[in-house]
């Protein structure tokens, strides 16, 4: 039930999605009694669609999530494992072309294999099932495990985790199969915009893991200022920065979590 209220919600939650609602609201009600609160739902809609889409909106908001844990210290010594979160495929198109087809978070699947092949003796979980909540729930994991092994990654090394939708999911199924013991070090690899949320999750299961932060959509600060040259650039980094703000606010408020915005347990910043 959860997962099929937040996929409901987040798709008003997307500020495209929402925006260009209100348009077609407001073009729908041109015709009716309602033509001034028409003509100013029509006007709103598209005056916010170019503030997400070209101001630095989309870099301010997803900035503060990128930061938030730092790139992982190698002298904190080897890790036990490697809990991957999907993300970094596109299931449905991989199993209609017979490829693996990689999105914009393939760097998810990069590292993890630069990593496997510096800690030989790491075990190493994609979290990874089917987000989808009608259509083609095919599981990213199985090609995730494919692609690992293409890049030299033993298959006896890798465990895929098919049943996780979402990223509370992929927390509860990967401590299962990992039964972290007490002095172990897990790391977590996944987008730095994603880390607050991810980290707030394996923490609310029981699973201490440290954060890999990868596939930064920002330079740093100085994006602050630098608008977007395509509409769709802007509004889909705005998009992903939303979503993460939201789903952190959703998962305390429904008691998924304890922290909204978790930081580094050691106080590392």
């Amino acid at each position: 039930m959860f997962f099929a209220l937040t996929k409901v919600l987040g798709f008003f939650a997307l500020p495209s999605n929402l925006l260009i609602s209100i348009g077609v609201v407001g073009v729908l009600l041109l015709c009716t009694r309602f033509r001034r609160l028409a003509s100013w739902l029509v006007v709103t809609s598209v005056v916010l669609i170019a503030v997400a889409g070209l101001s630095p909106l989309g870099n301010i908001l997803i900035f503060p999530l990128e930061q938030r844990f730092p790139p992982w210290d190698p002298s904190r010594g080897p890790p036990t494992g490697i809990v991957v979160l999907g993300g970094a495929i596109t299931p449905d198109v991989s199993a209609a072309r017979g490829v693996v087809a990689l999105t914009q978070a393939a760097e998810r699947i990069t590292v993890t294999a630069e990593l496997a092949h510096r800690y030989p003796d790491a075990r190493i979980i994609y979290a990874g099932g089917s987000n989808a909540l009608l259509f083609d729930r095919i599981a990213e994991a199985p090609f995730a495990v494919r692609e690992l092994e293409a890049l030299g990654v033993s298959h006896d090394r890798i465990t895929a985790e098919e049943q996780s939708r979402n990223t509370i999911e992929n927390a509860v199924f990967s401590r299962l199969i990992a039964q972290p013991k007490p002095g172990e070090v897990w790391l977590l690899v996944t987008s730095a915009f994603h880390m607050p949320r991810a980290v707030a999750a394996f923490r609310a299961a029981g699973f201490p893991v440290e954060a890999y932060p990868v596939d930064w959509r920002t330079r740093g600060p100085i994006d602050a200022t630098r608008p977007f040259g395509t509409l769709s650039e802007g509004l889909g980094r705005t998009d992903i920065a939303v979503h993460e703000w939201v789903g952190l606010l959703a998962y305390r408020l429904a008691g998924k979590t304890t922290e909204l915005f978790p930081a580094p347990s050691d106080g590392r910043k």
